[in-house]
């Protein structure tokens, strides 16, 4: 647990000023890592993914006309043959878990967002990697598909884990 927050502190001491906003006005285009070359389905699970953004938010959609967190994620596997859980905290238990510093494109990360439910109820894709920032594409209920980083304080403070499926 220390050592998971000590590498959130290094990430957020490194990390610039940029926000959500910028991103998910299209300044991620595709899938891109610093750390290694991602396998090519997780890239191209990334890039589809990216392919939503600005998409609204409808609980337990899975395609343009609006789509959840699980939806999102649910759709761009499909696009591999990987069938997942519908749900996130059910997609949770796939895969592998994996430490922060060693996420890269096409790895799952998982949230808690509501205080009183002590159950994951949120998943993103990581997307983009460079030093010092996670970028991750998911669905919210305020601004749709968009793409945020893990720097930023909501949900670094929500985060739980990252699993890997490839």
């Amino acid at each position: 647990m220390i050592k998971k927050l000590l590498f959130l502190v290094l990430i957020v001491s490194m990390a610039s000023c940029g926000s959500s906003r910028k991103a998910a006005s299209g300044q991620v285009k595709n899938s891109n890592s610093y750390k290694y070359d991602p396998v090519p389905e997780a890239s191209r699970v990334a890039d589809y993914a990216l392919g939503f953004q600005g998409t609204r938010y409808k609980y337990g959609g899975t395609n343009k006309r609006g789509m959840d967190c699980s939806g999102l994620i649910y759709t761009s596997f499909m696009q591999e043959d990987i069938e997942l859980p519908r749900v996130s905290r059910e997609m949770a238990k796939e895969g592998y878990k994996i430490h922060t510093n060693q996420v890269n494109v096409g790895d799952l990360l998982f949230f808690k967002t509501n205080k009183r439910k002590r159950s994951i109820n949120h998943v993103g894709l990581v997307v983009e990697i460079i030093p010092g920032k996670v970028s991750f594409i998911h669905s919210t209920t305020s601004r749709g598909v968009i793409v945020s980083s893990l720097n930023e304080k909501y949900w670094n403070s929500a985060y739980v884990m990252a699993r890997r499926l490839f």
